[in-house]
């Protein structure tokens, strides 16, 4: 039996029962098209991450310090180890290879404005790098200066969420606001950025960190510590080398703190370096969503067995009757083989397009993101048809080793 004659067989048997047909690739179609959706998900959810970190800006090493245990402090960061602002300052101006820094320092504030009151308002204390740095851009208004920075001007520079909140419609710029009890002059308003990275940018205000250091965070060691940041941000040029960079700012703040590899308590990351750790973190729950969406591929394939099984006992007699014929076992294998793979085929090509529909319908009512991955649609169809192969083997084996005489006999 050539190739065209054993598919025009196997498709004339199963239009013959049209409705079980359709019924046994269901269980195919609705595996074939969870794996697509559920790798269309994961896949939407890691891109979206990889966008929100690359949003941050661009170039980035992310500086921040451990904490010591020891003496009377306990917990406290210690001045040899805890980053300070002059680090910052050092890092600019010895690194090569560097663009830009600036410092991050947060704290809880109160903001009022007329009869407006907003609480628990992060307040970011930073330096005139920062909107470069951190690549977000100013709406109306301008971002404080290096003089207002020395001269710990009372400026503060509103998110977009917070200035609509406070004064509606009106133009913020000149206005004042009360931060906690100190009162600062608005002098700009940052575009809208939205969330990135899990901070709502549109909902922080920012002044100089040197007004941080005396107004909202004072610190009575500062004179002999140093005024200490949490996260130092380092913008590198296009060009340089980031690990090279890296080495030297690793090497500088060791030398500051008097601090060996081993002591050291500074940890340097990059954007790779998080959206790597995000990325596997994906990764498993990609693969447990894969697993479950296999498991439905398995049980289309159950049912593929099943019915071609039930097919061989209803087709006992047509089976001898191909036998007396001159039919080979290996011809009536072959036949039952193709209607599985023909059945697991058609339901994983439907399935391809349901799942593709199905990715998209999600992405659309769900506000999640999906990324049809086309990997996710070859892996998923040669599944389907692997197992269809795998499934109709037994029934197809079972079919070929009946006895002609007996199957003729039957009723």
């Amino acid at each position: 039996m050539n190739v065209k004659e054993l598919i025009k067989v196997a498709w004339k048997s199963l239009l013959s029962n049209k409705l079980r047909s359709v019924l046994t690739m269901l269980g195919v179609i609705i595996g074939v098209a969870a794996v697509i959706v559920m790798v269309a998900i994961s896949a939407g959810t890691e891109a979206t991450i990889a966008e929100q970190i690359n949003g941050l800006g661009s170039n980035l090493v992310f500086i921040s310090s451990g904490f010591s245990r020891g003496g009377p402090g306990m917990g406290a960061q210690s001045a040899s180890t805890g980053l300070v602002y002059d680090d910052m300052d050092a890092i600019k101006a010895q690194i090569n290879g560097v663009a830009g820094a600036a410092v991050d320092q947060q704290t809880s504030v109160t903001v009022k404005s007329g009869s407006t009151t907003l609480e628990e308002i992060t307040l970011v204390g930073t330096t005139p790098d920062y909107p470069t740095v951190r690549d977000v851009s100013m709406g109306t208004g301008r971002f404080f200066t290096a003089t207002e920075q020395e001269r710990t001007s009372k400026v503060v520079v509103l998110g977009s969420n917070v200035a609509e909140e406070l004064f509606g419609d009106a133009d913020p710029i000149g206005q004042t606001v009360t931060v906690n009890t100190t009162k600062l002059t608005v002098i700009g308003v940052l575009a809208p950025k939205g969330l990135s990275a899990g901070t709502d940018y549109d909902e922080l205000v920012y002044t100089p960190i040197s007004l941080v250091f005396k107004k909202f965070m004072p610190n009575m060691f500062a004179r002999f510590m140093g005024d200490s940041v949490r996260q130092i941000i380092v913008s590198v040029e296009p060009g340089a080398d980031m690990d090279k960079v890296i080495e030297q700012i690793t090497l500088l703040l060791n030398k500051r703190h008097d601090l060996t590899a081993e002591t050291s308590t500074i940890s340097i990351t990059t954007q790779e370096d998080i959206i790597q750790t995000q990325e596997s973190t994906t990764a498993s729950f990609r693969t447990l969503l894969g697993w479950v969406a296999g498991v439905s591929l398995i049980v289309g394939g159950i049912g593929i067995m099943n019915i071609m099984l039930v097919s061989v006992t209803e087709r006992t007699r047509e089976i001898g009757l191909r036998q007396a014929v001159g039919a080979t076992p290996s011809d009536i294998q072959v036949q039952f083989l193709a209607e599985a793979l023909m059945l697991s085929l058609m339901g994983g090509l439907i399935g391809v397009l349901a799942g593709v529909g199905g990715g998209w319908l999600f992405g659309a009512l769900s506000g999640m993101r999906t990324v049809i991955a086309p990997y996710s649609l070859l892996l998923s169809f040669t599944s389907a048809a692997l197992i269809g192969v795998f499934f109709g083997f037994f029934p197809a084996r079972k079919a070929a080793q009946l006895d002609p005489i007996e199957a003729l006999r039957h009723e």
